[in-house]
């Protein structure tokens, strides 16, 4: 969602800003916005693009050695200049912000009474004129800075420049993201540590409550109860080649053609010390040996990762597991158990729903968390007593695909040591698995060379309003992710079932304009299906499956099967959801969309 960047130096750092803001890009915004200190506030805003932002910047000379940026994605006020980031106060502070101000309104009101005028329909038009309205007392923006946040209700990520302090940056957090790049003799502010790998690895990450006070010659901390704070800072290992684009059309494309990488990056630890608790912390052992249920905690695509996941926990380690939506977790009464593992998935480690599902379990006694993620300075590994950092890489495309393989990986990686931590892993299954996962890469490699096959079915998905997708047991939940890709990106209405369900109610659903797609592997419900798929044909329905080569599906009229390489075993999942993102990249492709920025949707959810 919404990207900050912010930046004080001894050289301009508009170049710096505009980097940056690129850089978020992928987040999802709709507007972008810059504010520079140089012998006063100056503020460029746009709609659109932030190549649209840095055009306007250059065409206005824009420069200075203080600046913050911002890319807003809409909540409070519809997308226009007005309402983008920067906002300011009597042109003295420029504020962005990222979250939302719960209390906005009631400020609102106060500070219409004090004489301030508001130009937009924001909640982040507010903290300008707070923050303003206690610096005119004793011109400190630390000070003020600090006075103002604590009447903020909600969630914030600010970063705040005054024209009177032309190398101070002032930044706080509460329930957003956001970290301190340190440079030699230079510093930086990012909601994201990909918007400033161009110019520094080091950074810190601020917690919550905290409160940076930024300048030339250093920063310094508060935490939230106004107390000087130390934070250690990292080296990130993000590189400025993994977000190139290269030869491919889309980041999207690159990202499912990097699967075979990433998921080999991310078995490699496994196969160096197998199915071992240390995989996931040096307590791991302690904690994994106490626990006798798990409870999954994702949202979107890392929820139907958990809820593959429930299947393999059940089947390997033989101990019950429930996988929630976390956005409804935290809003229902559940019955704490001490002993159970919370396990939550999140591809950036900053989900706002999932980082508050996590603290209310916690809040309900369950000690026990483990975070599944691909970025190892995120929140929710912090906040988590257990990790497994999956390796996925730099992922762009809004609609997640790397990170939806290599989380699958993970949670099979947890199955198996569950159950060997529990004695009910035998010898035999241990070595069967560790070959699974070492031909595993090889064999999505296979599976993306049925490339060419998917976009003969892309051009009839193409023209289609609306597609229903069917599969059984573990690969309903990829069935589930296949629907989810189509309509994230082709915005073409899609549902997904198991296919036992279909004469319950869909199949009403079904005649020669609805394409059904069928995830058919050979396994143990393969004849079942067959049956709910003779359902499909005999109501007139277009079938499209993906069939092992020993699943004796035939091609015929109304029936289009591609076949995939040799079964995986209890990995399918793994090697099946790959199709159905090639099937939705095409058919968005074929419909001339943006694959990449999809509308209404951002890459992190950094907001409820």
């Amino acid at each position: 969602m919404c990207g900050i960047v912010g930046a004080v130096a001894r050289r301009n750092v508009v170049p710096i800003l505009i980097d940056g803001l690129k850089r978020l890009e992928y987040r999802g915004y709709d507007s972008a916005g810059i504010a520079i200190i140089n012998g006063g506030l100056k503020r460029v805003r746009s709609i659109g693009r932030v190549a649209q932002l840095e055009a306007l910047s250059h065409s206005e000379n824009v420069s200075g050695h203080l600046g913050i940026a911002h890319t807003r994605w809409a909540t409070h006020g519809v997308p226009s200049v007005a309402n983008a980031h920067p906002h300011q106060s009597r042109d003295t502070i420029a504020v962005v912000h990222n979250g939302i101000i719960e209390n906005h309104e009631e400020l609102r009101v106060a500070l219409q009474q004090q004489g301030y005028l508001f130009e937009s329909q924001t909640d982040t038009e507010v903290i300008a004129h707070l923050v303003h309205s206690h610096y005119s007392t004793h011109h400190d923006l630390a000070r003020a800075t600090r006075e103002a946040v604590q009447r903020l209700q909600g969630a914030y990520a600010i970063a705040v420049v005054c024209a009177d302090e032309p190398h101070r940056l002032l930044a706080a957090r509460l329930g957003s993201p956001l970290l301190v790049g340190i440079g030699e003799g230079e510093y930086f502010l990012a909601s994201d540590a990909s918007a400033l790998i161009s110019v520094t690895h080091k950074m810190l990450y601020l917690e919550e409550g905290d409160v940076a006070d930024i300048t030339l010659n250093g920063y310094a901390i508060t935490d939230a109860a106004g107390k000087p704070a130390t934070r250690a800072f990292h080296i990130s290992e993000l590189s400025s080649e993994t977000a190139e684009l290269g030869p491919y059309a889309h980041y999207m494309q690159k990202e499912i053609a990097e699967q075979p990488r990433a998921i080999a990056d991310t078995v490699e630890k496994i196969l160096d010390i197998g199915f071992m608790p240390e995989l996931f912390g040096a307590d791991a052992v302690n904690v994994l040996r106490d626990v006798d249920s798990v409870t999954v905690l994702a949202c979107g695509t890392s929820y139907h990762a958990g809820l593959v996941a429930r299947y393999w926990i059940e089947q390997i380690a033989r101990i019950p597991c429930v996988t929630e939506v976390a956005s409804e977790y935290r809003y229902r009464e559940s019955v704490p158990n001490p002993r159970t593992l919370v396990v939550t998935i999140s591809q950036s480690g900053e989900t706002a729903d999932t980082l508050a599902a996590l603290k209310h379990a916690k809040a309900q006694g369950h000690h026990h968390s483990l975070a599944i993620c691909n970025v190892a300075e995120s929140a929710i590994i912090r906040q988590s007593s257990l990790s497994f950092l999956t390796r996925a890489g730099i992922e762009i495309g809004v609609a997640s695909t790397k990170a939806f393989t290599t989380q699958l990986v993970a949670l099979f990686a947890l199955a198996a040591t569950l159950a060997r931590v529990r004695g009910v892993l035998s010898a035999d299954d241990d070595a069967r698995y560790l070959e699974a996962l070492r031909r595993l890469p090889n064999k999505v490699q296979h599976v993306l060379n049925l490339e060419p096959q998917l976009m003969v079915w892309a051009e009839r998905f193409a023209q289609k309003d609306h597609a229903l997708f069917l599969g059984r047991g573990v690969h309903y939940p990829i069935a589930l992710e296949g629907s989810l890709k189509l309509k994230e990106i082709s915005y073409i209405h899609a549902e997904a079932y198991p296919a036992g369900e279909l004469k319950h109610g869909p199949l009403a659903l079904v005649d020669a304009g609805m394409p059904v797609v069928a995830v058919a592997p050979n396994d143990a419900l393969l004849e079942k299906l067959k049956s709910n798929l003779q359902e499909v044909k005999a109501r007139g329905g277009e079938l499209y499956v993906l069939a092992d080569n020993d699943s004796r599906f035939s091609a015929e009229e109304g029936i289009h099967v591609i076949r995939m390489p040799d079964h995986e075993g209890i990995l399918s999942p793994v090697m099946h959801v790959v199709p159905l993102q090639l099937l939705a990249y095409h058919t968005a492709c074929k419909r001339g969309n943006d694959v990449d920025k999809p509308r209404n949707l951002a890459k992190s959810v950094t907001v409820e």
